[in-house]
C-alpha cells in the first residue's frame, strides 16, 4: 500500500481533530485531508447493532491510520509540534523572501475551551518570533460567510503566508483556492478538498483517536459486557470517523453495544441519558465517548446512582484527569493535541526561508493512560485547559492560560 501522505498528494485535501474541538460539519466530508473513493460492500465493516457504518468511513483512510498509530516520528521528542509521520516533503524554494514578515490567519472561531487554549497557544508561539513583526487575524465566529468574507478581506493586506483552520470542509474550499494563486496558503486542524495549500497540518486523525478507546474497552470490560456510547453531533467528519473505527472495533469483539446516542456536547443532557441507561440496563460496563469534555457529567450519573464508575474514555481536559485521578478510574484519553497550533507559525517560517516542508504534516497523538496520567495532569491549571497545549515553555506559562504558578 502507497504511503498515507502519497496517496493524498493524488487527491484533494479535506479535513481531518477535534475534540469536537475541531469539527466540521459538510454532509459528508472526507475522513482525511483528501477525498477519497467510497468504500465498496466488501470493504464496510458488519453492522452488529452498531447501525450502518458511517459515509465518512474510507477504508484505506482507516487502514493508513491505524498503521500511523505504530509509526515513529521524526524530530525532537520534546517537540512533538515540530515532528512528523512519514513526511513526503515539498520545495518552497518559489516562496523565499527576506524579512520581517507579515502571516496573516483566518479562524474559525475560538468558541470552545480547545480552540482557546489552541488560540493562546498559537499567540504565543507568533512572539517568539523577532522576524514576524505583523500578525493580522480574523475571526470567522463559526460562520462560512464571515470567514469566505475574511479569507478575502486577508488577501488585501498584503500578507506573506495566509493560515487558515476552516470552519468547514466543502463551503470553504472554494476560498481556499482562490485565495492560493495569491499567496502561500498553510491550512491546519480542519482541511479543505483541493491540494494547492503549500501544506496542510494535523495530528494523526479521527479512526485513531475511536480506534484507542474502543480497543482500551474491549481490554476492560468482560464478554458480554455492556458499552453506551456517547457522541456529540452525527455528520461531523472527525466525530464520524472517531465512531467509525469505534464500530469497526465493537462489531468484530463480543461486547454488546447497547446505546449509540448524542449528547450536543451538553454535560446535563450526557449526565441523563447515562442515568436513564443504567436505570434501564441496571448496570453499564463501559462508556465510549467521542469527545471527553462531558466525561466528568457521565461520571456523575454513576456516582449518583451509587454504582462503580465502569471504564470509561475522555481526553486531556483537566477536569477528567484530576477526576480519573481522585477517584482511581479505569480510564484512558485519547489526544487531539492543542499544540498543533503552534505548528502553523513555525511552517510559515520555514516556508518563507525556502526550506521543506510535508505536504501533509501528521502530527504524533499521544495517548494518556494510567502510567502516564501524572505527567499530564496539570496543578494550578484550569478545568478546561488542555495539557497537550505544549505551552509548557512559552512565555507567559501557566498566568496565560489561566493557571497559577
Amino acid at each position: 500500500m502507497r504511503s498515507y501522505s502519497t496517496r493524498l498528494l493524488a487527491a484533494a485535501l479535506a479535513a481531518l481533530t477535534l475534540p469536537a474541538a475541531a469539527c466540521t460539519s459538510d454532509k459528508p466530508a472526507p475522513s482525511g485531508p483528501v477525498a477519497s473513493a467510497a468504500p465498496t460492500e466488501a470493504t464496510q465493516p458488519e453492522d452488529k447493532g452498531t447501525g450502518a457504518q458511517s459515509k465518512f468511513f474510507v477504508q484505506a483512510d482507516y487502514d493508513a491510520q491505524m498503521a500511523m498509530r505504530r509509526a515513529q516520528p521524526t524530530g525532537l521528542p520534546d517537540k512533538p509540534w515540530e515532528q512528523s509521520i512519514d513526511p513526503q516533503l515539498v520545495d518552497t524554494a518559489g516562496h523565499k523572501k527576506a524579512g520581517p514578515y507579515h502571516l496573516c490567519f483566518s479562524n474559525a472561531a475560538v468558541n470552545n475551551p480547545w480552540r482557546q487554549v489552541g488560540w493562546k497557544t498559537m499567540q504565543a508561539e507568533v512572539a517568539l518570533h523577532q522576524e514576524i513583526t505583523r500578525f493580522t487575524t480574523l475571526d470567522a465566529e463559526g460562520k462560512d460567510d464571515k470567514q469566505i468574507s475574511d479569507i478575502a478581506e486577508l488577501q488585501g493586506k498584503g500578507c506573506d503566508v495566509l493560515i487558515v483552520s476552516p470552519n468547514t470542509t466543502a463551503t470553504l474550499t472554494p476560498a481556499v483556492s482562490g485565495a492560493c494563486p495569491e499567496v502561500p496558503v498553510i491550512v491546519f486542524d480542519r482541511g479543505v478538498q483541493t491540494d494547492c495549500p503549500v501544506t496542510f497540518i494535523k495530528p494523526i486523525g479521527g479512526y485513531a483517536f475511536g480506534a484507542e478507546a474502543a480497543e482500551f474497552l474491549i481490554d476492560k470490560v468482560p464478554p458480554g459486557g455492556k458499552i453506551l456510547a456517547l457522541r456529540i453531533l452525527p455528520g461531523v467528519d472527525v466525530l464520524e470517523t472517531r465512531w467509525s473505527a469505534a464500530k469497526v472495533a465493537f462489531d468484530a469483539s463480543d461486547r454488546e453495544v447497547v446505546g449509540v446516542e448524542f449528547t450536543d456536547g451538553d454535560a446535563a443532557k450526557t449526565k441523563s441519558i447515562v442515568s436513564d441507561y443504567i436505570q434501564r440496563y441496571g448496570k453499564i460496563d463501559g462508556i465510549w465517548m467521542d469527545a471527553g469534555a462531558t466525561a466528568v457529567a457521565a461520571i456523575e450519573a454513576f456516582e449518583d446512582a451509587g454504582q462503580p464508575v465502569p471504564p470509561i474514555n475522555g481526553e486531556d481536559q483537566q477536569d477528567f484527569l484530576k477526576k480519573w485521578s481522585d477517584a482511581k478510574l479505569t480510564a484512558i484519553a485519547p489526544t487531539y493535541p492543542t499544540y498543533q497550533w503552534r505548528t502553523p507559525i513555525i511552517a510559515a517560517l520555514k516556508i518563507l526561508k525556502g526550506e521543506q516542508v510535508p505536504k501533509v504534516w501528521n502530527l504524533p497523538q499521544p495517548t494518556i493512560t494510567q502510567a502516564n496520567l501524572a505527567t499530564y495532569l496539570k496543578p494550578g491549571m484550569p478545568p478546561l485547559h488542555y495539557a497537550l497545549c505544549g505551552c509548557e515553555n512559552l512565555p507567559g506559562y501557566p498566568g496565560k492560560w489561566g493557571g497559577t504558578s
